[in-house]
This record gives C-alpha cells, sequence and structure tokens, in this order.
C-alpha cells in the first residue's frame, strides 16, 4: 500500500483497477474504506478512474452502494477463478456494466503544456461502473494476466494482486506490509522455539 496521507492511504496498487477496488473492503481483511461518498471520489482519483480536479459533485451514497456491488462481485468472480468454482451471477452482474459506455476522456495541457487526459463531461456512476467491469472483464479473458491473479498469503490479508515477479513466487500483495509480518512472526517463532 501506498504511504502517505489522503486518497493514497486508501488505495493499494494490485496492478489493475478491478483489483485495487476489490482491496477496499471487508472482503480483502481491510476495513471498509468506500464508507463514504467523500472517500469514494478520493478512490477515483487516486485509481486513475478520473483525472484529479474532475468535478465529482455528484457522488453519492447510492455511488457507494453500486461500487460495493461491484466490488463484491468482483471479489467472487476473482475467487471462483482462484478456486476453480464459478460465480455465474457476479460474472452476469460485472458483464452488465461492462456493457456500458466508459467515460469519454480528451487530452488537454497542464499549466506546463504537456498533455493530460481530462473528461469530455462530467462522469456519471454508470460510467465508471462500467470502466471498472470492463477492466474486470479484461483482465478474466486474458490468458497471461489472468495467470498472474493470485491472493495474498499473510495471515490476516486475502488481497487480490497480479504476480508479475519474474519467477513468479511472489507470495504477499506487499512485500513490505504483509511480507515484512510474515517475516517478524516467522522470527519470533523461532526465538521462542530455542528458548
Amino acid at each position: 500500500m501506498a504511504a502517505g496521507t489522503g486518497a493514497y492511504d486508501r488505495r493499494f496498487d494490485s496492478g489493475r483497477v478491478c483489483l485495487d477496488l476489490a482491496a477496499t473492503g471487508p472482503a480483502s481483511g481491510a476495513c471498509e474504506r468506500l464508507d463514504c461518498p467523500a472517500r469514494l471520489a478520493e478512490w477515483l482519483v487516486a485509481a486513475g478512474l478520473v483525472p484529479c480536479g474532475t468535478p465529482l459533485a455528484a457522488v453519492d451514497a447510492t455511488w457507494v452502494a453500486r461500487f460495493r456491488q461491484l466490488r463484491t462481485g468482483i471479489d467472487r468472480l476473482m475467487t471462483a477463478q482462484l478456486t476453480g468454482g464459478s460465480a455465474d451471477s457476479a460474472l452476469e452482474r460485472v458483464n452488465a456494466l461492462a456493457a456500458g459506455a466508459p467515460p469519454g476522456l480528451r487530452a488537454v495541457r497542464d499549466q506546463g503544456g504537456a498533455l493530460v487526459r481530462a473528461p469530455i463531461a462530467d462522469p456519471g456512476c454508470g460510467q465508471l461502473l462500467a470502466a471498472v467491469a470492463r477492466d474486470a472483464v479484461d483482465l478474466l479473458t486474458d490468458p497471461v494476466a489472468r495467470a498472474g491473479l493470485r491472493r495474498c498469503q499473510g495471515d490476516a490479508c486475502r488481497r487480490l494482486y497480479l504476480d508479475t515477479s519474474r519467477g513468479r513466487r511472489r507470495r504477499w500483495c506487499s512485500s513490505e506490509v504483509c511480507g515484512n509480518r510474515e517475516r517478524v512472526a516467522r522470527h519470533r517463532r523461532r526465538v521462542r522455539a530455542v528458548t
């Protein structure tokens, strides 16, 4: 997880925006991170779904509920993928959302003259849900990406991530957080065994 304050506290970089959404909830082993419209708006910007400065005044409790529903569906789909199960109702819901139009973007110059993304219009909830759902569909239908799908092996963590490590032997969502906890716990067990 990125260090710092604000929106980046609430964002875990799993390698895909759909998995980042799944990491915002209790199913990932964390506390509820999308608990109000302001936090959802922060996450939308931090996840790169909308450029910084995009007006998100329309984000309300219904948006939060809809993103939580999508998050649950994505978690069920990815869990089924990892365990060899099926989650047909979740698949239908994600497919239905993916069929919507994602937000339109354009290139504009920032104050320094560099080209940056900007929305054509204020993005709607359905458009942003479609963008995340399409990312989930892309992940599930890409055999190479899907082969890298993993669940963290940390004791209290259930986060999903893409293993892009060289030998595909990554065990934790974050070596600095979950990996360090596991190494400390292993060290403590060895010390207790010796004494």
